[in-house]
């Protein structure tokens, strides 16, 4: 069944109502679906999910009765907030997509200071753009019920004083205590509310910056004794999160 996001303007009393352009077009030109097709629209502000079933494709608006309501099922019980320095090339795309595919509710790029890539404002600007584009078609693919949103690039600096506002903050170091520790911390995360992720670039955390995110209040741990790559070791801290705390 193909998923769509909504705002809660498109619900009336007893069927969907879409009249944006882009919707239109995906859903009758790009999967040229017909009247009677099951569909179902997801609502961030109501938190629901609307089962429905396609009623009038026309040119200019689609409406689509509703058969059923489901409370959101496609979230994870904690809101995880990956931090991510910089990396190269396009490989932000794929770790937007996987982040968002393994249940992280928000993405912060990180300005780090050993990363290699320097953003100017306009240079930023256009990749944030693109960034939400992707976060947005991967919550569609994944039966996400939250769109998670790529914030602006922040500093370091910024980034720690942003994940102060979360109840436990991790921070993948190879220098950290031992695994037994870090299974502890890892444990932790149950039972709270916020969770933030701080991965590093290609060059690591400089040591500075891990002092002032552990001042902050930051848990380094550790991954094991294999170097992971900046575009893994997020998606091996987010996928150990997803398997503890999905719920039956």
């Amino acid at each position: 069944m193909y998923q769509f996001f909504i705002r809660k303007e498109n619900i009336r009393s007893s069927e969907i109502l879409l009249n944006k352009p882009e919707d239109i077009n995906h859903i009758k030109n790009v999967l040229r679906m017909r009247p009677g097709e099951q569909v179902c629209f997801c609502c961030e502000e109501t938190g629901k999910d609307y089962i429905c079933r396609l009623s009038d494709v026309g040119s200019e608006e689609i409406r689509a009765a509703i058969e059923d309501i489901e409370g959101a099922s496609g979230e994870l019980p904690v809101r995880l907030v990956l931090f991510q320095g910089l990396p190269k090339s396009d490989k932000m795309d794929l770790i937007i997509q996987k982040a968002v595919e393994l249940g992280a509710f928000e993405i912060v790029p990180v300005a780090m200071k050993r990363c290699v890539v320097r953003l100017d404002s306009k240079k930023a600007a256009k990749k944030v753009q693109r960034w939400n584009e992707i976060a947005k078609s991967a919550a569609k693919q994944s039966k996400r019920s939250h769109i998670p949103e790529v914030k602006e690039v922040m500093t370091f600096p910024e980034a720690v004083s942003y994940a102060e506002k979360l109840d436990l903050v991790l921070l993948p170091y190879e220098d950290a205590e031992g695994i037994s520790h870090s299974r502890q911390v890892l444990s932790s995360v149950k039972g709270k509310k916020s969770a933030g992720i701080f991965i590093g670039p290609e060059g690591g955390f400089d040591e500075g910056e891990v002092s002032r995110a552990v001042e902050a209040g930051a848990h380094p741990i550790t991954l094991g004794h294999r170097i992971l790559r900046t575009e893994t070791a997020g998606m091996a801290v987010l996928s150990i999160l997803m398997f503890m705390l999905e719920e039956d």
